[in-house]
């Protein structure tokens, strides 16, 4: 058999292929990464299951997570087989399914509102009310930019994204707060939030604009970032609603097993479920 080797090209046409299958920027992004990550560990040696094999090893002796290796291997997995090499996947590492999330990264209801009156004490309504229209509806960081003013105007965002189309609701208080700020900032139709010249805001740009008010609002660092108002919203829907499939829906998710994640328990509070079995004498 010829020896394999991963070269630019076949890179370029992998994360092409991936913008033409409409997948998330940021997806193609990070499997870039990976991909480049594995070629600089294999350092010029040929593409076989053994040399994956032991990257995976290797990925778990760095220290990362289970979740974070297999991460890494979806990447790979999915450019050998566009590759045709299907002999060089790797099965993924298996992981029970967790019953409570990581109370370090849990962002709680009351920070939450200090993260927002954070940013109105240092006169930052740009953030306050981009913090409040992700965790008012729960879209994604990439959906920010379908947030127009012509939503605002009709009271819901058509949101176009992973090859699927889905209709957001936008609250009349939200929409209120968007349009004053769109007209206060001149913005007459569009994407309402823009940077200073005009274009969208990055991933990038909202999560450091984020981290900057963790020391002033005396929140840690890792409890801070756009994903975590996304999972605030699903908490907070599914104990006003009780209805899964619905939060599903609103979220954009194809399997209700992700949106299942997203309502894990604290450490704390499944030991209060414990405790109120009453099994111990």
């Amino acid at each position: 058999m010829k020896a394999r080797r991963l070269t630019l090209k076949n890179i370029a046409a992998y994360i092409h292929h991936l913008y033409l299958e409409e997948r998330a920027p940021a997806t193609a992004e990070k499997y870039n990464r990976d991909i480049h990550a594995f070629i600089e560990w294999l350092d010029g040696r040929k593409v076989e299951k053994e040399a994956v094999s032991l990257w995976k090893k290797h990925l778990l002796e760095k220290g990362l997570s289970p979740s974070t290796v297999n991460a890494k291997l979806s990447a790979l997995n999915g450019f050998f087989s566009f590759l045709g090499w299907d002999d060089c996947r790797i099965r993924f590492l298996r992981i029970q399914r967790r019953l409570f999330r990581d109370k370090a990264k849990e962002l709680t209801r009351a920070e939450y509102e200090r993260l927002l009156e954070t940013a109105k004490l240092l006169r930052r309504s740009r953030l306050e009310l981009l913090m409040e229209t992700i965790c008012s509806t729960g879209i994604r960081v990439s959906e920010v930019r379908y947030i127009t003013v012509e939503a605002a105007q009709n009271g819901q965002a058509v949101i176009r994204l992973k090859g699927k189309i889905r209709t957001i609701l936008l609250a009349k208080k939200l929409c209120a707060k968007l349009l004053k700020y769109a007209q206060k900032t001149k913005i007459v139709s569009g994407e309402i939030f823009l940077t200073k010249n005009g274009t969208g805001l990055s991933r990038k740009q909202i999560w450091q604009e984020m981290k900057s008010l963790c020391k002033k609002a005396n929140i840690a660092p890792s409890k801070v970032f756009p994903h975590n108002l996304r999972h605030l919203f699903a908490v907070t829907f599914y104990q006003v609603s009780r209805d899964l499939v619905k939060l599903a829906d609103t979220l954009g998710h194809s399997s209700l097993e992700t949106t299942r994640i997203y309502l894990l328990t604290t450490v704390s509070e499944h030991i209060k479920y414990l405790e109120k079995l009453r099994l111990i004498r």
